[in-house]
């Protein structure tokens, strides 16, 4: 199933709880190096989509590949995967100790050496505006500030794969245009392949390459973002994007 232009394929994925069916994806393909954004109304399984594909959660059935490897893995290749990965969710989780160290985690837990750990740190602390606050207690920042460091935390590992959970869902403008020139940055720089789950559209069409879009669990239409804009292949997607569809 594996091809080298894709990092995430899946086939005839779908997830249940309590015998009810939240998602089904027949065909999910994430190209290397490109930003992917999951779109739809709330409820459509973007989330859950995610989930399964970062490894947070297994699907009921189907098949998952990620880097050319099928899963499920043993212990030790699943914990090879995850290191080359990480994943930002919609509300920041800090660890209740100093921003410096809350970035550092990953790079502890690598056991990188301690300059390359203050270089590094040093450098993600001056591109997310936070120079000067490495002694801070996180919990002490604002929301704004607090999804900055989550997102350096996950960068600063420089993962192969980044994905996102509404990141910015819940900032300003400001805070909105800082992290997303981030992310831009970090694609257009690095190559990150990045999967992110919005229901903004102007964000989507701001940083997608391609887009997934599901509807009432369900993936509707796939392709590059250009295309599924301005020429939705089915009804559904073109409701949404135009603005028509309630959620």
């Amino acid at each position: 199933m594996a091809h080298k232009q894709f990092v995430i394929e899946g086939l005839g994925l779908c997830k249940s709880y309590g015998g009810k069916e939240v998602l089904r994806a027949e065909n999910v393909a994430v190209s290397n190096g490109r930003i992917t954004g999951i779109m739809g109304p709330s409820g459509a399984g973007k989330s859950t989509l995610l989930r399964i594909m970062s490894l947070l959660e297994a699907p009921s059935g189907g098949e998952l590949s990620l880097f050319g490897s099928l899963v499920p893995v043993n212990k030790a290749e699943k914990q090879a995967l995850l290191r080359r990965m990480t994943i930002v969710f919609q509300k920041p989780v800090l660890f209740d100790t100093t921003v410096f160290d809350n970035i550092a985690f990953g790079l502890r837990a690598r056991r990188l050496p301690a300059g390359e750990i203050r270089t590094r740190v040093t450098a993600s602390l001056k591109k997310i505006g936070l120079s000067g606050q490495g002694n801070q207690k996180a919990r002490t920042l604002s929301g704004g500030e607090a999804q900055r460091v989550a997102l350096a935390r996950a960068l600063v590992i420089e993962p192969e794969i980044l994905f996102l959970d509404e990141p910015t869902s819940n900032l300003d403008p400001a805070n909105v245009e800082l992290l997303e020139g981030l992310l831009h940055d970090l694609n257009r720089e690095r190559g990150t392949t990045i999967v992110m789950v919005t229901h903004n559209l102007f964000q989507a069409r701001r940083l997608a390459d391609d887009l997934l879009f599901l509807c009432q669990g369900e993936l509707v239409e796939a392709g590059p973002a250009e295309r599924v804009f301005q020429e939705p292949a089915d009804m559904r997607t073109k409701a949404f994007v135009e603005g028509r569809m309630i959620y």
